[in-house]
């Protein structure tokens, strides 16, 4: 992994793009929490698109995957699993968990070939 993954998030209401995100610089929002910052409707009215499989784990910001959960949006569209030895379909199990419909795949090899870069991929 050469540098933090460069993921991004888009939120739905309506057919219509209301919020977007990024991943911020270390310590900072992840691209799930920094749309969701942004956001002007309830999210349970809405569907969140991200390019890279919600992470399961706390490190210096909080789990996106059980923020996501807590929060109930309507459907989450995930271009691919997160292959990181911490989350590897982590993100997903705590969704389904929590009763979050989701999708996963569409657009994951255009987002795998620019993420993978970034990715760890290792087996620890």
């Amino acid at each position: 992994m050469q540098a933090q993954s460069p993921v991004g998030c888009v939120i739905v209401h309506d057919g219509e793009v209301v919020a977007k995100g990024f991943t911020q610089p270390p310590g900072q929002h992840h691209a799930e929490i920094d749309a969701i910052a942004k956001l002007t409707f309830p999210i349970s009215e809405c569907e969140i698109y991200v390019t890279l499989e919600p992470c399961s784990f706390q490190g210096r910001t909080p789990s996106c995957a059980l923020t996501i959960a807590e929060l109930k949006p309507k459907h989450i569209y995930i271009a691919m699993d997160d292959p990181h030895p911490k989350n590897r379909g982590a993100g997903r199990t705590i969704l389904k968990k929590a009763g979050i419909s989701f999708t996963s795949g569409i657009g994951k090899q255009a987002v795998e070939k620019f993420l993978f870069p970034y990715l760890d991929t290792s087996s620890s």
